[in-house]
């Protein structure tokens, strides 16, 4: 394997897992700053990924996509998360869920700081050179994943983030509807992901990463 392609597959790999990570933590944190300690007790407040790794969701569900060539799609074990623990549970709720998908919003704006600096600091930044090229895919991958992590998440589908934000916003008697849901929600997003409902998606955040490229 030569050099190029290892740095390649660590161009991906990092952003990918700081993309998870982030993301995860970001609800335990908030979680807690609401006054639920569930994530902190588990060990779930930290950027190490072996904490978040979910079976399916992060290991073969990836790897079959990888293997079909197409777009990969994951997710990480959700953070544990107590409403009982919270004064008022709707509302926190609410923020708990927006962390995550905010993080990947300020994480697609890192990235993009990041190659401007870079890109300010050579001559050329076309990415001639294998450092150049390195950057440029880390931070493209980097802006790419977290946009796609961010829009996915916040699509009113429990139990994805944007359904947790739904299910906040509404009264008991849709909240239950809300909830009976969430069981089939990530078959749901996986079938809709399959038959291509998603390209459209895939297509707009390919487009703002070349533009924030």
């Amino acid at each position: 394997m030569s050099i190029e392609i290892i740095l390649q597959i660590i161009a991906i790999i990092v952003p990918l897992v700081f993309a998870i990570t982030v993301h995860e933590a970001a609800h335990g944190y908030v979680a807690k700053g609401f006054g639920d300690s569930t994530a902190y007790r588990q060990g779930r407040l930290t950027l190490n990924p072996i904490a978040h790794i979910d079976l399916a969701g992060t290991i073969i569900i990836p790897s079959i996509l990888v293997y079909l060539g197409g777009l990969v799609f994951g997710w990480a074990k959700p953070v544990p998360i107590n409403p009982n623990n919270f004064f008022r549970p709707k509302r926190a709720m609410f923020f708990v869920a927006l962390a995550g998908p905010l993080s990947n919003l300020f994480m697609t704006l890192l990235w993009s700081l990041i190659w401007l600096l870079f890109s300010l600091m050579i001559s050329d930044s076309s990415g001639s050179s294998l450092l150049d090229k390195f950057v440029y895919l880390m931070c493209q991958t980097g802006i790419f994943i977290n946009l796609v992590l961010m829009i996915f998440n916040l699509l009113p589908i429990p139990p994805l983030d944007g359904g947790r934000v739904l299910r906040s916003l509404v009264n008991e008697k849709y909240g239950r509807l809300i909830d009976t849901v969430e069981p089939f929600g990530i078959i749901i997003v996986i079938g809709l992901l399959f038959i291509g409902l998603f390209q459209p998606i895939f297509r707009t955040v390919q487009y703002i990463t070349s533009i924030l490229m």
